[in-house]
């Protein structure tokens, strides 16, 4: 079994989750396979901020700098290409690209990531990342005291309206419809000078991703230049099901606290597995998974 298309570990997914499990792996000495198609969630955000020794960089910045790190050990190698087919074999695992290369390994690590489903709004996909985003923590500094609005509706918009308050006071809630917020969501938001607008939305007015404001389709206008939006996703890939892993009711890779999917050998890391969606969060689960999976190959083999 020791020829050039077999492995300890693929991983599945190059980008931070993928890398810094590669890294713990290689430094284990593992024969590690990345296969990565280049194509990672957050390439159009500007900047990444709150990962400590990274902040302010940009996200390919991060990336090709943790890639030329793990391309030091020798122990990993990359494969450009999308994972299209994961299954169950004698050996461990098969994983086939969309360009028909096979290769086996003893464990798979899926680093897989989610897509984002952008909502029907003209404007909206343009802003995504840039001045549309999902996270405080990762972008709430920069877009401090801007005139800000929260795109959502009920326990979403409390939850928003909870981080965001702190950063702005000049803060509205767009429910884009009529909204089902209760009465004492209402009354909390009210007294915290949180006006609640349901018109529904037209487009969003944008320049270069850059907002400018919020047109409805009765004709009128919000001009704010910063929004909060939850947006629904889907796993980036169908490996994940294709192998049998079970979903959470968000529909995420179910994980234990070890980064095991619950299919024997397959861990899972990153922003497949988790809400809490960061570059510091994605690289932490890859490097425990990472952990984890040398782990279990040293008790096989000991």
């Amino acid at each position: 079994m020791e020829n050039s298309s077999n492995f300890d570990v693929i991983i599945i997914g190059g980008s931070y989750s993928g890398l810094s499990a590669a890294m713990a792996l290689g430094r284990s000495l593992r024969r590690v396979l990345i296969i990565d198609s280049g194509l990672p969630c957050n390439r159009r955000t500007p900047h990444s901020h709150n990962f400590i020794t990274q902040d302010g960089k940009t996200p390919k910045e991060i990336s090709q700098l943790a890639r030329e790190q793990v391309e030091k050990y020798d122990t990993v190698r990359f494969q450009n290409g999308l994972a299209v087919k994961g299954a169950k074999t004698e050996y461990g695992f098969e994983v086939e690209t969309r360009s028909g290369e096979k290769f086996n390994a003893k464990k798979i690590i899926l680093a897989t990531g989610v897509r984002d489903i952008m909502p029907a709004v003209a404007g909206f996909a343009e802003c995504w990342g840039i001045s549309v985003v999902h996270c405080p923590y990762c972008h709430g500094y920069e877009i401090r005291n801007l005139a800000t609005g929260i795109l959502a509706d009920g326990d979403a918009a409390m939850h928003y309206a909870l981080l965001v308050s702190n950063l702005t006071k000049d803060l509205v809630v767009f429910t884009n419809g009529r909204s089902n917020l209760t009465t004492d969501q209402r009354e909390k938001l009210g007294n915290h000078n949180i006006p609640i607008v349901e018109t529904e939305i037209d487009t969003i007015q944008q320049s270069a991703g850059y907002l400018n404001g919020i047109v409805f389709k009765d004709g009128t206008m919000a001009p704010i230049k910063a929004l909060y939006a939850r947006v629904p996703f889907v796993q980036h890939s169908d490996i994940p099901e294709q192998l049998g892993c079970e979903m959470t009711e968000e529909g995420l890779v179910k994980t234990t606290a070890f980064q095991q999917t619950t299919v024997s050998g397959v861990f899972a890391c990153g922003d497949n597995t988790m809400l809490m969606r960061s570059v510091a969060n994605a690289v932490a689960s890859g490097n425990f998974a990472g952990a984890a999976v040398n782990k279990e190959l040293c008790e096989e083999l000991f």
